[in-house]
């Protein structure tokens, strides 16, 4: 599992630049689907066919990430977010554009306060003596991702871009590892979910699911003066009450709930007082769709040093297997 998160982490995909991602995820699933293809928006859909119920389960392949919107005469470059961008996590961090340029992220040194901290106050420098030196390796609108290689402490893996790479590696396990169903399994690799559920929302209309499972992390409660929250990393997969974009379907819930009782493997309740995920889309669209999800409990969430538990993501992996045999 950490030998794929890790490629899969190390892949560009920021939000609307999802191209490298999606073609590392394809190399990797398709010989092991009927059909593969990429739709209108860019989302990766992959179908094993069956006779049975239509199954849509989706994890997001982007990442957040900055958009470089200004280069000053010495080469310096204003950048805006592209997603939830914490000014606070940028500071002092890398960021890698496309082509490899890597650029450093600091602040004008006029701030008085850093409580008065904002991204347009801030800047990249890529080392560049001139604004044409700088043009030369980043373009106007070319977007980066944060820096942030992939390691393993412990049990422990810490990353950047785990929301939703590790959804993403979930998905790519199970259809490794495909079980026997008569189900019909759409596994779809969604785009630009952190500018607000987009992609889901697309693939969901065409596929018309019976049911849909979001695979996304989720916020925990367990360092220091946390804000007060159930979920713990290490104790399961989390089943998905309700967030901010949706209340998951009681089917959906009790669905997982009993498969993961059947398994006998841990899982715990989420409850997210902010952010949604994929399911928010999903299950308004094409008539509505009865959904939920799965959320694998990470620390640290939008920055480049997310962490979650191997553990969790191997449980993750084996419930979803369960629930599309059910």
């Amino acid at each position: 599992m950490f030998d794929l998160v890790k490629k899969l982490t190390g892949a560009f995909g920021v939000s609307g630049n999802e191209e490298e991602i999606r073609d590392v995820i394809a190399a990797e699933i398709r010989p092991k689907v009927d059909e593969i293809k990429v739709d209108a928006l860019g989302n990766l859909i992959a179908v094993k066919k069956g006779t049975g119920k239509k199954i849509m389960l989706a994890a997001h392949m982007d990442e957040i990430g900055i958009m470089a919107t200004y280069i000053d005469d010495k080469g310096f470059i204003r950048f805006s977010n592209i997603g939830g961008i914490s000014q606070y996590y940028a500071l002092g961090q890398r960021v890698r554009f496309k082509n490899g340029t890597i650029g450093s992220v600091f602040y004008e040194e006029k701030l008085d306060d850093m409580k008065n901290l904002k991204l347009s106050k801030m800047y990249l420098d890529i080392g560049a003596k001139s604004k044409d030196e700088a043009e030369k390796k980043v373009k106007i609108g070319d977007t980066a991702c944060f820096v942030g290689e992939a390691l393993m402490q412990g049990d422990m893996l810490v990353s950047k871009a785990l929301d939703d790479r590790s959804g993403c590696a979930v998905l790519v396990k199970v259809i490794q590892n495909m079980p026997l169903t008569e189900n019909e399994v759409y596994f779809v690799f969604t785009v630009q979910e952190e500018l607000g559920l987009r992609g889901a929302k697309t693939a969901a209309y065409q596929i018309k699911p019976d049911i849909a499972i979001a695979v996304d992390v989720t916020l925990t409660g367990d360092t220091p003066e946390s804000n007060v929250m159930e979920v713990k990393c290490g104790f399961g997969p989390a089943i998905k009450i309700k967030d901010n974009s949706v209340i998951s379907h009681p089917e959906v819930k009790r669905l997982l709930e009993n498969s993961a009782k059947e398994l006998n493997i841990p899982y715990q309740f989420e409850i997210l007082e902010k952010g949604g995920t994929d399911a928010g889309a999903i299950h308004i669209t094409a008539g509505g769709v009865p959904s939920g999800a799965i959320s694998i409990p990470c620390r640290y969430v939008h920055s480049p040093v997310e962490m979650v538990n191997i553990n969790d993501l191997e449980n993750s992996v084996n419930l979803l297997m369960k629930v599309i045999v059910k």
